[in-house]
């Protein structure tokens, strides 16, 4: 059988590596018995070999009930065994963020999270704001990464690197991709009499950022996503 879907540029990328871009949307990892990864669930799209997905529990009494209290980090599942796992969402791009100690630290918004080494900690964080926060969904409560690792991110388009350190940063809050943990996003409510009579923008909520630290920003807005149960 003939056809250009045999291309080189289409097969399978072949090396031992533990992360590897098989295309700008579709990323290939390692598995083996000593190295684990956590993933979130509905980002795996194909595996080789003889590996299995559980769910993630909780490693502490606090992260157990910051789980039970916000639903964030349910959506988590623990890859083990040995083989090769493909991780995708949406056809999105992907790119990785390298954790170099336990001072380095990355919040990411968990829509746009695909997977991380399981030696890296993670903890739920919930973002200051006002009220008007809770009836969008958007963005309240993200993950916190920190330790030595790796983590792989997806972006819907190619990502903006915004320096929060020399002014005022405001991003949507299903904008923003991950940022520095240094910094102690706001969120920031802009709600005028127009907002309740349809009137308003379309732009009442953002996240604020102020301090030494970057902000990475998608040129989209991501839907509430939700993995299947």
């Amino acid at each position: 059988m003939r056809s250009e879907l045999f291309a080189q540029r289409n097969a399978e990328v072949q090396n031992r590596d533990r992360w590897t871009l098989q295309s700008s949307k579709m990323l290939r990892t390692v598995i083996t018995p000593d190295a684990p990864m956590i993933a979130t669930k509905g980002a795996m799209v194909a595996y080789q070999g003889d590996v299995r997905f559980s769910h993630q529990g909780s490693k502490s009494v606090g992260q157990f009930m910051k789980k039970a209290a916000t639903g964030e980090g349910g959506n988590v599942m623990r890859v083990e065994g040995n083989g090769e796992v493909f991780f995708a969402r949406e056809a999105s791009n992907i790119f990785m963020m390298s954790l170099e100690g336990q001072q380095d630290a990355l919040t990411v918004n968990t829509s746009n999270l695909l997977a991380f080494d399981d030696a890296l900690n993670w903890e739920i964080k919930r973002i200051k704001g006002g009220i008007g926060a809770l009836a969008s969904g958007s963005g309240l409560f993200n993950l916190e990464l920190s330790g030595t690792g790796t983590a792989a991110i997806c972006c819907k388009g190619d990502p903006m690197v915004l320096d929060a350190s020399q002014q005022p940063t405001f991003v949507d809050p299903q904008s923003a991709v991950c940022w520095s943990s240094s910094l102690a996003p706001k969120i920031k409510t802009d709600v005028s009499v127009g907002s309740f009579f349809g009137r308003g923008s379309g732009e009442s909520i953002q996240l604020a950022f102020h301090g030494p630290g970057f902000v990475v920003v998608q040129p989209a807005e991501n839907a509430v996503y939700s993995a299947p149960a």
